[in-house]
């Protein structure tokens, strides 16, 4: 690909900044952030002194640790508003997550809030080689999804002009693309791959399309997905992360010169990695649970806030602030199959390592007696046929029985058999009984 590395003068001065630099940043930040959630927020104030931590006790960033995690629950728990630090008055916008498994979760944000957001996403797509002036195709969803409108004031900040199509419609997506000619693509990964299906269903070659960088996130994707689409879409891809409860996308991102992990916007948002059982933080590089306390957030601040999400944390590279690896997966989505933890990345790279088989699959649990039983859903690729893929599946079951330790069974199904998602894939159908 090419060479796109920003020049330093465009940069952020923290993104020039020294890690000493940045710690002391951070630390200051970090004092304000308790001080205001127990001051201003009843359940911190009663999470802190239940723990016997008071804000005042955090001398330097590792006494952090002391603090209590805050989780889905907490938030749940004081719906709607009851975890907003400022009179509802000054909260000019409010998100919420889709509340499908419970209450939903509510977020809130003051108009300096909004513009710490645009900012950290004007960050995050210059990162990913976006620049003033390109046009960007916008496929996240917008409402009280967090996706759609962070990424559309990002990219307004940056200077582009945005196209914001939302998802859906993909004939449509695939028309604008073919007339408007975007630089820039931002969309969850799966349903790039349908936009791609459909490119080609419609005669198009999608290499030859106007797009120059893709920006995908709301859900974990591979680098093999990430070849898979550099290849036939000609384009720089990388990763973007971040969740409503924190702040919505943003959080990190994949800087387009490294492409080696999502670094994180540390001036804002201050990481750590806990073990998901015990809760004990771990040592940068260790794999567990992502965990994020909030810095500069005056609507919502959020101390230690469990995200579920997997990964480890490195060194800066072609920036100061850490960087997260890619989400191998949550512990929430996390299969547990005869003593074995599985999880859908897994098998995503499994998958991709068959040339016949596309990248549209399901994993679909059911019950046995008192055994769990797997069985992956995949389709083979247009242009295929089924004498081409006849030994596909059982190739898969031995790559995943070698590679995993777990016996599963595996159907290669006919191109567009597996349901389309215009956000997040659902990965895991689970016909067990409750």
């Amino acid at each position: 690909m090419q060479d796109l590395a920003p020049r330093p003068e465009d940069l952020d001065p923290v993104e020039r900044a020294s890690v000493d630099e940045l710690q002391a940043l951070q630390l200051e930040r970090l004092r304000w952030s308790l001080r205001h959630a127990y001051t201003s927020v009843p359940h911190y104030r009663a999470a802190f002194d239940a723990a016997g931590v008071h804000p005042d006790d955090c001398k330097d960033l590792a006494g952090l640790a002391k603090y209590p995690l805050t989780t889905k629950a907490d938030l749940r728990e004081n719906y709607p508003f009851g975890m907003f630090a400022v009179p509802r008055e000054q909260v000019v916008r409010i998100h919420a997550s889709s509340g499908t498994t419970g209450r939903a979760t509510v977020v809130g944000y003051t108009r300096d809030d909004l513009d710490v957001w645009a900012s950290v996403m004007a960050r995050s797509i210059r990162a990913a080689g976006g620049r003033p002036g390109h046009i960007l195709h916008n496929a996240y969803g917008y409402g009280l999804f967090t996706g759609g409108l962070g990424a559309h004031y990002g990219a307004e900040k940056l200077g582009c002009t945005v196209v914001p199509v939302s998802g859906g419609m993909t004939e449509r997506q695939v028309t604008l693309i073919r007339d408007f000619r975007p630089d820039i693509i931002m969309v969850t990964p799966s349903y790039m791959l349908a936009i791609v299906d459909e490119m080609e269903r419609q005669g198009d070659d999608p290499a030859a399309s106007s797009l120059r960088f893709g920006i995908f996130g709301a859900e974990p994707w591979t680098n093999e997905m990430r070849r898979e689409m550099e290849t036939r879409l000609g384009i720089d891809a990388t990763d973007i992360y971040g969740l409503s409860e924190v702040i919505g996308p943003g959080v990190a991102q994949e800087c387009v010169e490294a492409k080696d992990g999502l670094h994180i916007w540390e001036d804002h948002f201050y990481p750590e990695v806990i073990d998901p059982l015990t809760g004990e933080a771990l040592p940068d590089g260790e794999e567990g649970e992502l965990v994020f306390t909030s810095l500069t957030k005056q609507a919502m601040p959020v101390v230690r806030y469990r995200t579920r999400d997997l990964t480890r944390l490195l060194p800066g590279t072609v920036r100061p602030m850490r960087r997260m690896r890619k989400v191998t997966g949550r512990t929430d989505d996390m299969i547990i199959l005869r003593g074995v933890n599985l999880f859908p990345t897994q098998v995503e790279e499994l998958i991709m390592r068959i040339p016949v088989l596309s990248p549209h699959f399901q994993l679909h649990l059911t019950r046995d007696g008192r055994m769990d039983q797997l069985a992956v859903h995949v389709e083979r690729r247009p242009g295929t046929t089924g004498s081409d893929t006849a030994d596909a599946g059982s190739q898969l079951t031995t790559l995943i029985k070698n590679t995993i330790g777990v016996t599963v069974t595996a159907s290669v199904l006919e191109p567009e058999s597996i349901e389309r998602s215009v956000g997040k894939m659902r990965r895991i159908v689970d016909h067990r009984p409750r």
